[in-house]
């Protein structure tokens, strides 16, 4: 089935690109939720009356990317501390979500859809991450993933403790006098 699309839709395409699809994938996803609409003579005679004003706002939709491109990538890097085993494998990962509700605590309101992340990350270390802002334009971050540091143990923190006592009684006895006691030599 032949549609023309509303709005971007991953692995798909961008609004107003025409594509064939299955009937069953138009009608029981795209459609339903306004994403794309059927490519019939009529309706390609309205979009393609629309097509002048929606080509305005592309024009401005690609400005702000361009805009919003260069922000991001002045950005710096993005930071994430996970637990991780010996080996810098992360119990869990880093996936699209995380980095989209970052981005949105950093002040950038993206989509985590058109964050291309293949695979969650599961390693730490530093990666490079696509942002597909428009179809001609794509911004990449740089992500970075720390080990988080490991609570000690309650075996640990008493192993620190008897360390330390061993070092007090290894030092030897005080030759400093209690004050109750330097104040009953005074008396006798």
């Amino acid at each position: 089935m032949k549609i023309i699309l509303n709005e971007y839709v991953p692995n798909l395409g961008d609004a107003g690109e025409r594509v064939t699809v299955a009937g069953g994938y138009a009608r029981n996803y795209l459609f339903p939720k306004r994403l794309a609409f059927e490519a019939t003579a009529e309706n390609v005679k309205t979009f393609e009356n629309n097509l002048k004003q929606k080509a305005r706002k592309l024009v401005k939709f690609h400005g702000e990317a361009e805009a919003k491109k260069a922000q991001l990538e002045a950005l710096g890097s993005l930071e994430f501390t996970r637990k991780s085993g010996e080996q810098g494998k992360l119990f869990g990962s880093v996936t699209s979500s995380d980095l989209g509700e970052a981005l949105v605590a950093k002040g950038f309101d993206i989509d985590k859809r058109r964050i291309v992340l293949n695979n969650p990350i599961k390693s730490l270390g530093e990666t490079s991450v696509e942002i597909k802002l428009h179809p001609k334009v794509t911004a990449v971050v740089k992500v970075v993933v720390l080990a988080e540091a490991p609570e000690p143990d309650a075996r640990e923190l008493e192993d620190q403790a008897m360390a330390a006592q061993e070092e007090q009684a290894a030092a030897g006895p005080d030759d400093t006098v209690p004050a109750d006691q330097d104040n009953e030599n005074q008396e006798a």
